[in-house]
């Protein structure tokens, strides 16, 4: 009996050892898991709970701007902005080639002036009988009639009209008509050896002319032809003294003394592609005075054939360029026209084709520096006495 209690003794120790091993073990598990989930989030150094953070929304880059100092690497892309055009030079160049303009202003009033002493018989005898010609030159167009007429013994009237166009030295002179007259006053009651006088004017009251004026840049050259309006007027006065030294030989010696104006419309440089130093001329009068001292020879050969001589040499003075010219890059320009000599010449060989009707061949021309410079004007008349 005592054996059973023992072993239920033994039993109910075991059963109440086992269970209390039981509540052990699952004591211990619960800290452990505590413990290890306490080191998974704490370990080490604490970490605060984390907080919520704030997000801003994405501020908008601006675009880089371009930096004042160029790169020092080239872009391997071309630039999308043109590259800027570089600027030329050659004010001074522009600014002289006004002096080219008045130049040529000069020329013209000498060449318009040369045109207008033919109409006045430059290349005829003092002393002769009435006659009417009718004429066409080349060198410088021209086309007219001119003649003289005796109104006394003494006193005669030489007139002409004509059509011309020319040019020389950059400048072209279009539709220009010139009329000139003169008085002559010859004592034909003195003998074959006297003197005589002649009082005249050459007019040329409208003409249309084209200035050429060049000059040089640095990027090139620029040439500008504008067109503008121009008249041209001269009066003289002439004193001689003519000689029959045979009845087929006549020689004469003379002073003249002439005033010329020239008035030109103001215009500006007409439109061309490259014209960076453009110039304004503004409407003037060029002026000159001149004094020639010359004189002819004319002689007949046979009864057909006759022939003349003339020339003489002129100086110009007082002369003054109307040209006033605003220049972009050097403002105001005012050109200075010097004095200037040179030589005239003239002949005429003419041919008795019947009585009454002489066919003539002539030239007229100058000699000399610019600007007046080397000049030829020839042509054919058919001259009829009366």
């Amino acid at each position: 009996m005592m054996e059973i209690f023992n072993v239920r003794r033994f039993v109910l120790v075991s059963v109440l050892t086992i269970v209390a091993a039981f509540a052990f073990v699952a004591f211990d598990a619960r800290p452990a898991a505590a413990q290890a989930a306490t080191c998974e989030s704490g370990c080490g150094e604490p970490t605060p709970s984390p907080s919520p953070t704030y997000s801003p929304s994405p501020t908008p880059t601006p675009s880089p701007s371009p930096s004042p100092y160029p790169s020092s690497s080239p872009s391997p892309y071309p630039s999308s902005s043109p590259s800027p055009t570089p600027t030329p030079t050659g004010a001074d160049s522009s600014g002289n080639s006004i002096g080219g303009l008045a130049n040529q202003r000069f020329n013209q009033m000498i060449t318009n002036r040369v045109l207008g002493t033919v109409l006045l018989g430059v290349n005829e005898q003092v002393n002769c009988s009435d006659c009417i010609s009718a004429f066409g030159s080349a060198g410088s167009f021209s086309a007219g009639i001119h003649g003289r007429k005796e109104l006394t013994n003494n006193l005669s009237l030489l007139a002409g009209i004509a059509y011309t166009q020319y040019s020389e030295g950059g400048y072209n002179i279009t539709s220009a008509p010139i009329g000139a007259f003169a008085l002559r006053y010859d004592f034909t009651d003195w003998g074959s050896s006297r003197p005589f006088f002649d009082i005249g004017t050459i007019l040329t009251p409208w003409e249309r002319a084209r200035y050429t004026r060049s000059y040089n840049t640095s990027l090139g050259p620029v040439s500008v032809t504008s067109s503008t309006n121009a008249a041209n007027y001269a009066v003289y006065g002439r004193a001689g003294w003519m000689s029959r030294v045979s009845p087929r030989d006549e020689v004469a010696a003379s002073i003249e003394v002439w005033q010329l104006w020239q008035r030109v419309s103001g215009y500006t440089d007409s439109a061309v592609a490259f014209n960076p130093f453009d110039a304004s001329i503004a409407t003037g009068t060029d002026r000159t005075s001149l004094v020639k001292i010359g004189g002819q020879w004319t002689h007949l050969y046979g009864s057909n054939i006759e022939a003349n001589i003339n020339g003489g040499w002129v100086q110009s003075f007082a002369s003054h360029s109307g040209i006033v010219a605003t220049v972009t890059g050097d403002g105001m320009v005012v050109p200075t026209m010097g004095n200037q000599g040179w030589f005239e010449y003239g002949g005429r060989l003419g041919f008795r084709v019947q009585k009454g009707w002489i066919v003539d061949l002539f030239a007229n021309g100058t000699l000399g520096p610019q600007p007046v410079g080397n000049t030829i004007h020839g042509g054919v008349g058919l001259r009829i006495n009366y």
